[in-house]
């Protein structure tokens, strides 16, 4: 029990919160990584289609695909991985599966993604909205002509 509590203390200091739900499955996205070659130290942008997401909590790790000529290449990366710089969303994607594993066997066009229109929703101001209007009964609406 004890051990749990100083686990949830140390995972909360190393936790990105601004990367959680920066982006889900499906999305297009440029991820900036930093690679260290002797001394030196550069970014490289890896871009592709995110197809997975997994774990948990400092465990969480995203995969992103790519196609390099015809060849596919999946990168996967711990979510809060100090080497990422940045991940930054080019488009939504519109999908209805939480895995895209199916775009592996796919080339060319068909590893496309339907992009995902935003719908922009206007708050209502109280002056807009018509005001309540009385129903009023038949009988009451037109009067009966008597005897004619």
């Amino acid at each position: 029990m004890a051990v749990n509590i100083i686990t949830e203390l140390v995972e909360k200091n190393r936790l990105k919160p601004e990367r959680l739900n920066a982006f889900s499955i499906g999305d297009t996205v440029d991820v900036h990584v930093k690679i260290v070659e002797g001394e030196k130290e550069r970014i490289q942008i890896f871009s592709g289609i995110v197809i997975s997401r997994k774990g948990s909590g400092i465990n969480e790790s995203f995969t992103v695909r790519r196609l390099v000529g015809s060849e596919g290449v999946e990168r996967v990366w711990p979510l809060h991985s100090p080497s990422i710089e940045k991940i930054e969303v080019k488009k939504s994607g519109k999908v209805r599966r939480a895995k895209l594993y199916y775009l592996r066997e796919r080339i060319g066009k068909a590893t496309r993604v339907a992009e995902q229109e935003e719908q922009a929703v206007k708050p209502r101001l109280a002056e807009s909205v018509p005001p309540k209007q009385e129903k009023k009964h038949k009988e009451a609406a037109e009067p009966k002509a008597e005897g004619a």
